[in-house]
Order: structure tokens, then C-alpha cells, then sequence
């Protein structure tokens, strides 16, 4: 079956392309569309490209940052303001993964990968995006819950507000293959302190449901507390609840499950 590529000079006129063609399927770094592909998906039968710069910017310079859709991995590790998400970036895929990949196709990657959208998640990220409606901001949990509908839609890009200091953002990735492997799990805290109590608790989990999820529970076992022992404990008591894995090669739901209390109480506890 033949694909026929078409390339855009605005992000808007690919947008509208997607919108119009439900068989058309966007290409940034390819590390996604071109394995299906490559793997005979014969859904798609038309690629989609653009050139408009502003889907590769980054604007690092102030409390919030923003990213174009199409900012790689690599290219985050090479921002010095950026370095809290040094290591979501560098957890993703070997360096030609991460030279190819992006932020905006991460949001759309499968368990047991995306796992830079568990940091996003957990840091309250919005994704910009365009598509037959026209241009809108979503919180990141809404275009998570509806990213199987979100076909005919462009990400434009992400932004989130920078964490106050290295303490309040934690990210943590349990995989079999390291550094490249797909995740048995991948967690991220952003733990906001305010009177020397956590005051907005997010956690984030990936691989523990069919999208990255939040795993509300902890984050009630936090709220308005101290980050001590007793606490974090509660935290990773609760971490399972409202949690769906599935099994798959490199673990099963029941192994994720006694694994992610574990492995949050070490990210709390800012063990190794």
C-alpha cells in the first residue's frame, strides 16, 4: 500500500490536513509512526509533516517553561534550565532514540514507554494544540483521558511551571534493560512545600493503567503534611489504589502492583 507525504509550512495547514484525513498520521521524530510503518499498520496511508520553527522551541527563561511539540530528548539535555527534566529526558530510549524522539509523540507512546509524560503529568503540564476546532490549551490529564480520540489533532506544544527547588520534583523509572528498556514502572512526585508542609501533591504513575495516571491516594497521604517517615509510609500504602496494570513481557499486573509502594517510598524517601 502506497503513503503519500505531505509536508506543510505552518503547523496550522498540518493541522488542518489531520483534521481532514482520518488515515493521516503526523511525523516528528518517526520514533512512533515509522515503526508502525514499518510494521504494516495499513490504517495510515497518508504522513503528515511541517516545518513551522515554533513547534521546535523552547522558551526555558522564566518560572514557566514551554516546548515545542517538536524539541527532542537530546535537546533538553542540552538546556542548563531545563536540567529537572534532565532526568525523564535521559531515561528515555539510547542517544538515537533520544537524538529522534520528542516531547509532543511521547504523549502519544504506549506502556511500557512514555515515560517523559509521567514527569509532565506529574508537574500539571498543558498541551497546547489545533485541529479542526481551531487552537486550544488542555490540562494534561483531560488530553491523557482522551488521547485514543485525539485523532485529527496536532500537539503544539507543552509547558509547565518550573518546581521551586530540586527537592519538591522526584523522578524515578524501574526498567529490566537499563538505560534504554520500556518501564515496569515509572513514577514522578512534584511535592510543592509551603510552612514546611506539602501543599499540592502530585504523583505520577506510568505503567500502572492503560495511560499515565495519578495516583490520587498517595497524593491525599501527603497533602498538608511533613515529609517524614510516617507520611511517605502512608503514601506508599496507598499507592496501588485506583491503579489497573496489565501484564506484558517485562512484568505482570500483580508483580507491578507489589513493586510501586516499594519503589514510591524510595522516591519520597530520596533513597537510590
Amino acid at each position: 500500500m502506497a503513503v503519500t507525504v505531505k509536508t506543510f509550512a505552518s503547523a496550522g495547514e498540518a493541522a488542518g490536513a489531520l483534521s481532514s484525513d482520518r488515515s493521516a498520521r503526523y511525523l516528528g521524530g518517526g520514533t512512533l509512526v515509522m515503526r508502525a510503518l514499518n510494521e504494516g499498520d495499513v490504517s495510515i496511508s497518508t504522513v503528515v509533516r511541517a516545518q513551522d520553527q515554533a513547534l521546535t522551541r523552547i522558551d526555558a527563561s522564566g518560572p514557566r517553561i514551554k516546548l515545542g511539540a517538536g524539541v527532542t530528548f537530546a535537546r533538553v539535555l542540552a538546556e542548563r534550565d531545563l536540567g529537572f527534566l534532565h532526568a525523564p529526558a535521559r531515561s528515555i530510549g539510547g542517544p538515537a532514540v533520544r537524538n529522534m524522539g520528542t516531547i509532543g509523540g511521547n504523549l502519544f507512546a504506549p506502556n511500557p514507554y512514555g515515560d517523559f509524560t509521567v514527569a509532565l503529568l506529574a508537574l500539571d503540564a498543558t498541551v497546547a494544540v489545533a485541529g479542526g476546532f481551531g487552537s486550544r490549551d488542555i490540562g494534561i490529564e483531560e488530553f491523557l483521558q482522551a488521547r485514543d480520540r485525539q485523532a485529527g489533532t496536532l500537539v503544539l506544544s507543552i509547558s509547565c511551571t518550573r518546581p521551586a527547588s530540586t527537592e519538591a520534583f522526584r523522578y524515578r523509572k524501574i526498567a529490566r534493560i537499563k538505560p534504554k528498556g520500556g518501564s515496569v514502572i515509572t513514577l514522578a512526585a512534584h511535592l510543592p512545600i509551603s510552612g514546611g508542609r506539602i501543599a499540592g501533591a502530585r504523583i505520577a504513575l506510568g505503567s500502572m493503567a492503560p495511560t499515565q495516571i495519578r495516583a490520587r491516594a498517595a497524593e491525599r497521604a501527603l497533602e498538608g503534611r511533613s515529609l517524614d517517615a510516617a507520611t511517605i509510609a502512608a503514601a506508599a500504602s496507598a499507592a496501588t489504589e485506583g491503579t489497573s496494570p496489565s501484564d506484558n513481557a517485562l512484568g505482570s499486573a500483580w508483580y507491578r502492583r507489589e513493586i510501586v509502594g516499594v519503589h514510591l517510598r524510595r522516591l519520597l524517601s530520596g533513597q537510590e
